[in-house]
């Protein structure tokens, strides 16, 4: 599933490509993608003859703000949006597609089926599902380490499943999770109420630290991302940790391990990232 740093770079990508374009009007071929209305004609209705003035982000929800209207679009797994110009041959696997007044459109593809778009009063979307529940933003300037801090430092839950939590920081991932302790040296299955508070700060950095990298690479293209012009990212060729199961630690030169925290497959160094116990955080 693609992560804050892809869908920041579709973002940007999209943005370029569609802002400022009037929709003639829509085609959905595949009904359940829409969540909200759940009239698919009143979904096409409403957007006909709007024009899209930017596009934004919500932790891993696009945020596509038009006059009067804001469109969210999940992408989960495969979601992928492309421009095109009218009459080009349709990609199998294409389920949405806008039509604009100046002979191009703009089409969602998704292999797996599992994206969703929303239509919503501006506003109103941050109040209501999907992106009410949403935890800090971690690229925001006023994701300060206070904030970091009050949100997750007294959990007794695992570090590695508390900051994939989406309550409480919005839009990290697997990869990033896991590259971002690796950064801080901190163990995947310390529980957050032990971590210092030089731990804290530590990994409060490697958050942000590491997830600008990743945006300024484009992201990760582990399976098959690509942006909203069909490139890949290239950070892949950055990762420490994950993915690299048996390969040497760049600091100590132990192989990393792959173990399974909270369900999911998690990479760490067992020397640089030591499962340390406490009960109370220190300095």
């Amino acid at each position: 599933m693609p992560e804050l740093p892809e869908v920041e770079t579709v973002r940007r990508t999209l943005e370029g490509l569609v802002a400022g374009k009037t929709i003639e009007s829509v085609t959905v071929f595949l009904p359940r993608i829409i969540q909200r209305p759940d009239d698919i004609a009143a979904f096409c209705t409403m957007l006909e003859g709007r024009t899209i003035g930017s596009v934004e982000r919500r932790g891993k929800f696009l945020r596509l703000l038009l006059d009067g209207l804001v469109l969210v679009s999940h992408l989960r797994m495969e979601g992928r949006y492309g421009v095109y110009a009218a009459g080009e041959a349709m990609e199998k696997h294409t389920h949405v597609v806008f039509r604009f007044t100046d002979g191009t459109e703009l089409r969602y593809k998704d292999v797996r089926q599992f994206g969703t778009m929303h239509l919503f009063d501006p506003g109103a979307d941050l109040t209501q599902p999907p992106l009410n529940k949403l935890g800090l933003e971690p690229l925001d300037p006023d994701f300060s380490l206070e904030k970091f801090k009050a949100a997750i430092a007294e959990k007794p839950t695992k570090i590695k499943p508390l900051l994939l939590n989406q309550e409480y920081i919005a839009g990290l991932g697997n990869i990033y999770v896991d590259e971002a302790l690796y950064k801080a040296g901190i163990h995947p299955e310390r529980a957050a109420e032990t971590l210092t508070n030089r731990e804290l700060a530590a990994l409060h950095e490697s958050i942000v630290s590491t997830l600008r990298e990743a945006v300024e690479a484009g992201g990760s293209s582990i399976k098959s991302y690509v942006n909203g012009q069909g490139e890949m990212g290239m950070f892949q060729q950055q990762l420490s940790a994950y993915g690299r199961k048996g390969e040497p630690c760049s600091r100590c030169a132990e192989p990393i391990v792959k173990t399974v925290v909270g369900g999911r497959g998690t990479h760490y160094c067992p020397k640089c990232q030591s499962l340390k116990r406490g009960s109370k955080r220190s300095v």
